[in-house]
């Protein structure tokens, strides 16, 4: 075993200190100078130990870059916070956006209402060009009196009631002209009903145009302008209408209008003629319906606007203060009074 490595047997009796290594170091050889060799106390120069030299290192052995292992860099994983962090970021972008979003459509509904303003403003003092209602052949003697435009004029959040309430007036004209109708079939059957016929006539041609003058211009240039006076304007006129829409259901005889108790009663004279005027009556009866639930529904509408009783005071005030002929009446009847005045003061 010994003759493989350089560790003796266990049984032999070895002095360490005996090594051939150490025995070398420690002979009196100059080449290898020790502790036991140097005496600091002794000024000799020939007994200094020989100076340090130092062994320059020998750079290490370089390899080819082809020869380097791949650096394989691991991959970690990355820390993307936790679900209630990255849940609550989304939640406060979300609401930015919609802050944002609100502030856009408030700023866009407020320029849409100066521009309407601006337009109607514009139209007031513009020339009679721009009127296209009602719309007349060109030649007609008579030229339109209103400008009309519901697209144009009314925002989109009122444009849907404005066209019910246009759409209505017109199923007003329509139930006018069923009216003259109905009383006209029963003048042809029975002379008697001249009278009837004749009013019939005459709501026909007064209730047209005051209806749309009276009540719906109101309502148009309310939704259109936000005016707190045409709004009680509308209220208060077309309060009014229903009511007689009422009093055109029931049909009372004498007063021209072909409701319940004209129909049945001329169902004795000539059962078609009061089939027609029966008809007549429901299409009154639906015609007053449908105007109590357009009235609360533009005044839910108006209630949302923001228009109160002052408001209206303070425009009914300013509208009299700029109409020129108001202005002119008011000066005259002061100089009247204050001339009697001064003529009885004399």
């Amino acid at each position: 075993m010994s003759k493989y490595t350089s560790f003796p047997e266990p049984t032999e009796d070895h002095n360490p200190f005996q090594d051939p290594s150490v025995t070398q170091h420690s002979s009196s050889s100059t080449d290898y100078p020790t502790l036991d060799l140097y005496n600091p106390f002794d000024t000799r120069a020939s007994r200094l130990p020989p100076p340090y030299e130092a062994v320059s290192p020998t750079a290490p052995p370089t390899i080819p870059p082809q020869m380097l292992p791949a650096r394989t860099t691991p991959t970690e994983p990355r820390n993307y916070g936790s679900y209630s962090t990255q849940q609550s970021a989304v939640n406060a972008t979300t609401a930015d956006l919609l802050k944002k979003q609100e502030e856009l459509e408030r700023k866009a509904r407020e320029l849409e209402k100066r521009e309407r303003e601006l337009d109607s403003q514009s139209r007031n003092a513009g020339s009679s060009s721009l009127k296209n209602w009602p719309p007349l052949p060109s030649f007609c003697p008579v030229g339109p009196c209103f400008y009309h435009d519901i697209n144009v004029e009314i925002s989109q959040g009122f444009q849907r009631i404005v066209t019910t309430m246009y759409y209505y007036w017109m199923c007003s004209v329509c139930t006018l002209v069923f009216n003259f109708i109905s009383f006209l079939a029963r003048f042809f059957v029975d002379v008697k009903g001249g009278i009837d016929f004749g009013l019939a006539i005459v709501w026909l041609l007064l209730f047209i145009p005051c209806s749309f003058v009276c009540w719906y211009r109101p309502v148009y240039k309310a939704f259109r302008s936000d005016s707190s006076f045409n709004f009680f304007l509308f209220f208060f006129i077309f309060f009014v209408q229903v009511v007689v829409y009422v009093l055109m259901t029931i049909g009372i005889p004498g007063w021209g209008f072909s409701g319940w108790i004209v129909g049945l009663a001329a169902l004795k004279t000539s059962t078609p003629v009061g089939v027609i005027m029966l008809l007549n009556a429901l299409v009154f009866t639906a015609q007053a319906a449908m105007g109590v639930v357009l009235l609360k529904k533009v005044h839910s509408l108006y209630r949302q606007t923001g228009a109160s009783f002052q408001k209206a005071q303070a425009e009914f005030a300013t509208g009299v203060l700029s109409n020129e002929a108001v202005r002119q009446a008011a000066v005259n009847a002061t100089a009247s009074a204050a001339q009697e005045a001064f003529t009885g003061a004399r």
